[in-house]
């Protein structure tokens, strides 16, 4: 049975690029299925490179998807039901409520980790 495991390569024009390599030079050719919002995307396409067992994949994030909110697109190869990874598009007034709401946790969580220390250091003195 043949494993695969990928790698991002970039995001570049709406493009989403990662590499896939099979555990073998003579890995089949992936079954790639790409999804977000648990429905699949159609515009995958799967190239194979120089290196014996590995390809090229390429997604095209639909414009549709390039909204407020957050977009998590996962990826696998569907025969062997392999998750391979996931990347995610955050976009609009869901990132900024998103980032400060994280922000505020890490404070809250800093202000906390302050005064355990500070009391630690008066117990220990």
């Amino acid at each position: 049975m043949t494993a695969y495991s990928m790698s991002k390569a970039r995001f570049f024009e709406g493009v989403w690029e990662g590499v896939i390599a099979g555990d073998t030079d003579d890995s089949p050719t992936p079954k790639v299925d790409v999804r977000v919002h648990d429905k699949s995307i159609a515009n995958v396409s799967l190239e194979p490179l120089p290196d014996p067992g590995s390809w090229l994949l390429k997604v095209l994030v639909p414009a549709n998807l390039l909204a407020d909110g957050v977009h998590t697109f996962m990826i696998s190869e569907s025969s062997l039901g392999q998750a391979l990874g996931s990347f995610s598009i955050i976009a609009g007034d869901a990132a900024g409520e998103d980032i400060r709401a994280e922000m505020s946790l890490l404070r809250a969580e800093l202000d906390m980790l302050k005064r355990s220390f500070r009391r630690h250091c008066r117990e220990t003195a």
